[in-house]
């Protein structure tokens, strides 16, 4: 093993300034598209705005597991700048996802700040115009993230890698684009249907977060480097329950988080009525009381503190809490040992284990 690249306090997804590279590329992006869109029209400035509002801030796992996925397989730093502004992209397919996803959950807010559709609606109102200020910021929010997705496909395409290359890396690409949306597409139905199983709730968990938040990043790096398959199933093996673990730690603080870290109220999650393994395991566990009061409380958008509270309770002593907890544990376990292999490079493996700690218990 080499020295270690890890400096004690300092986040893992700040080695080799990962955190600071990943935002030079979006800076430059974002300056280079407000250009055309200034061409286009003045009017066109507040959506400059609102995405380099939110691309200010984020925690780039998905650009640090492109990356450390492409150092994992390369083995060296070669085509450095290439690998990190392809991964960088993945930072626009993100802000994509937040935006759509937002809209969808009605969220009032996005770390700490307005989300882009109250944020529009905001600038209805403030300019009296005529119509819904809600339709008006539900539309450009769309829009805003569709013009995402394309940027994010513009930075990646054009990060200057060979076309072959390229070529591979656009298949795993495409599938964790379709991936994301069906399982966007299944969340809204658990929601509709009113939740279901905790294996139902974990099938959102997989394809809405775990692959696209980790394994299909690691794929990405790895078909940047032409990794050979064996490399591709340790990146499976370790990012699949990482990517779960990551989720369900996201699952509690939604319920559990502090607003100052979360960037968001407390309890949004229970007011958005989200069901997730959290709380299908509380209502498989819970009393015909306890499950009463799931149902009563749960999608409620005018929840309060006391709601909240009761709810908290009752996640709680039905156990569903520690439940999710183990799990956590046990798949980070997991997924630590599948990096015990000698095929991924050294330095990689200490960031990626370091990433795993951090991914799951949110010290970073």
């Amino acid at each position: 093993m080499p020295d270690s690249t890890l400096t004690p306090g300092v986040s893992p997804l700040d080695v080799d300034d990962l955190r600071a590279r990943v935002q030079q590329v979006v800076d430059e992006t974002v300056a280079t598209q407000s250009l055309l869109l200034e061409s286009v029209s003045a009017d066109l400035s507040p959506l400059v705005d609102a995405i380099s509002a939110l691309l200010k801030g984020g925690k780039r796992l998905r650009p640090a597991f492109a990356y450390w996925g492409w150092r994992g397989a390369s083995g060296d730093t070669s085509h450095d700048d290439l690998a990190m502004r392809a991964a960088a992209g993945l930072e626009f397919l993100q802000a994509c996802a937040l935006i759509h996803d937002d809209v969808m959950d009605g969220s009032d807010t996005r770390r700490g700040l307005p989300a882009a559709h109250r944020r529009f609606a905001g600038v209805h109102r403030d300019h009296e115009w005529h119509g819904s200020p809600e339709a008006f910021g539900t539309g450009a929010a769309i829009l805003l993230g569709d013009m995402c997705l394309s940027w994010a496909d513009e930075v990646i395409f054009s990060c200057g890698f060979a076309p072959a290359t390229m070529q591979r890396t656009k298949a795993i690409y495409d599938e964790m684009r379709t991936e994301l949306m069906a399982g966007q597409y299944l969340d809204l139905l658990e929601q509709v249907r009113g939740g279901g199983s905790v294996e139902r709730a974990l099938r959102v968990v997989r394809y809405k977060s775990a692959k696209y938040t980790i394994e299909r990043p690691l794929h990405l790096g790895a078909a940047l480097a032409d990794a050979p398959p064996e490399v591709v199933d340790a990146y499976s093996a370790y990012g699949l329950p990482l990517g779960e673990a990551f989720q369900l730690r996201d699952d509690i603080l939604g319920v559990f988080g502090d607003p100052s870290e979360t960037g968001k109220p407390a309890g949004d999650d229970l007011r958005e009525g989200k069901r997730t393994v959290l709380i299908a395991t509380s209502l498989e566990r819970s009393t015909a009381t306890q499950a009463a009061a799931i149902r009563h409380h749960l999608g409620d958008p005018a929840l309060s503190l006391d709601g909240v509270e009761e709810l908290r309770s009752v996640i709680t002593d039905t156990g569903a809490l520690a439940h999710t907890e183990q799990l956590i544990d046990q798949s980070l376990d997991q997924a630590i040992r599948a990096l015990d292999t000698p095929i991924i490079d050294p330095t990689a493996v200490e960031v990626l284990t370091a990433l795993a700690y951090a991914a799951t218990r949110r010290s970073m």
